[in-house]
């Protein structure tokens, strides 16, 4: 924007090209999705709140497209911003880019107005159109095009998960939309699927040098040495949760970790998040709804994954564990485009659900691989600074698109966070 710097190239050596027809193609539909998701809410709802981890829906749709006006079209010289006091509103974390309007009081900001938004993702998209029809995108600001639609698909999950929590603060407990289907089935007994020590490859070659587009996280693959291990064939169902909480397992110091403890004493936990007293109910995106035995749980913490684990005399996998064994099944499942916004129980037989209902909680800490190098600049900030006090979940969840997620993405949070679709799958020692 006028008066910034300009970010440096994202890259530092030549790289594969990336098509701009498809990418065009692929940028109308992943705004297109965001603004379907947020169709449902009302302006009343799009500005709301619910506790500083989150943000309102509102935000999400300014402060995506604030990525693409400031991180591609700005890079043109002479580029006038549609607004630029908003480079501060909706600036996220970027501290090198410029000051930014504290995440804990974004629901303040009734203005902009919700129609001020969406006109200004109107006006963004317009300009992006203009210039892939112009041809004038270079290889720079085509491989931020592409980080810039997955940096969109991070924050349609988050939307959701977002705009689930403010209703569930609301005492009425409005539905987001009271349409969305649910098949209730029957869960498969939780068997185990052994795998012997060996040395795997894992994470992703680095991109934008690599043609497959991946975080910079998920670099450099690297190989690892894991141990003779079993993983279960399915996440941890409601029920089988539900007797850990019948076994008095929130009452139990010895099954949780020291801060884990302190947590569910100063808090008050006794059951996942959004679970109603009696246990009967759940608070879900269409409402309060039975909860459903086979199911997978969701809602709960690292802390409560740890402790059902050590409470079932497992363990949590770690995160080269359960990518090993999921390189080898087909990114398919309950995802956001299911359209079910809520995780099911999958019937079919063999190792089930590496993708989709609910993000896994994985034993390992958040920190960098060997040879890893955020991108140059601004967006160096994007992954790297976070790597301390957060544990990687695997997998995806009901609210991730089908085309974001795979075997080797590393979500993260902290131990403690509960308002994404986090669940939990057991590991245990030995083949």
């Amino acid at each position: 924007m006028p008066g910034r710097p300009v970010s440096p190239p994202i890259h530092p050596a030549p790289t594969l090209a990336i098509e701009p027809t498809a990418l065009a193609a692929r940028y109308r539909g992943v705004r297109a999705c965001t603004q379907a998701l947020a169709a449902p809410l009302s302006a009343e709802d799009a500005m709301v709140q619910s506790m500083p981890d989150a943000s309102p829906a509102k935000w999400h749709l300014a402060h995506t497209t604030w990525f693409f006006e400031r991180f591609v079209l700005a890079r043109q010289p002479g580029y006038r911003a549609v607004e630029p006091r908003w480079d501060v509103l909706f600036n996220s974390y970027y501290q090198s880019v410029g000051p930014m309007h504290a995440r804990p009081r974004r629901g303040l900001l009734s203005r902009p107005s919700l129609d001020d938004v969406l006109g200004y993702r109107e006006t963004i998209d317009a300009r992006v159109a203009r210039r892939f029809e112009a041809g004038d995108l270079d290889d720079d600001a085509l491989q931020v095009l592409m980080l810039g639609t997955h940096h969109e698909q991070q924050h349609q999950e988050l939307l959701l998960t977002d705009i689930k929590h403010a209703l569930w603060c609301n005492p009425l407990r409005p539905a987001y939309r009271s349409d969305l289907s649910r098949t209730p089935a029957a869960a498969m007994p939780l068997r185990w699927t052994a795998h012997a020590e060996s040395i795997v490859e894992v994470g992703a070659d680095a991109w934008p040098q690599a043609p497959a587009f991946a975080f910079d996280n998920e670099s450099s693959r690297h190989r690892v040495l894991v141990s003779a291990h079993a993983l279960a064939q399915r996440p941890v169902s409601n029920a089988e949760y539900r007797a850990f909480i019948d076994d008095g397992g929130y009452a139990d110091p010895a099954l949780w970790l020291s801060d884990g403890w302190d947590r569910v004493q100063a808090e008050g936990w006794t059951r996942p998040l959004y679970w109603d007293d009696a246990g009967a109910q759940e608070f879900t995106l269409s409402g309060a709804r039975p909860i459903d035995p086979h199911a997978p749980v969701c809602h709960v913490s690292y802390f409560e994954a740890d402790a059902f684990a050590r409470w079932a005399g497992a363990r949590l996998p770690t995160e080269f564990e359960w990518e090993q064994a999921a390189a080898t099944q087909p990114v398919e499942g309950n995802l956001l485009d299911a359209g079910v916004l809520h995780p099911c129980a999958a019937t079919a037989g063999g190792a089930q659900q590496w993708f989709g209902d609910v993000w896994e909680w994985t034993a390992s800490a958040y920190t960098a691989y060997p040879g890893f190098r955020p991108l140059p600049g601004s967006l160096g900030e994007y992954n790297g600074k976070f790597m301390c006090g957060s544990f990687v979940l695997r997998g995806g969840s009901c609210a991730t698109p089908h085309d974001h997620v795979r075997a080797s993405y590393r979500n993260f949070f902290a131990p403690s966070a509960r308002w994404q679709f986090s669940g939990l799958r057991l590991a245990r020692d030995g083949a």
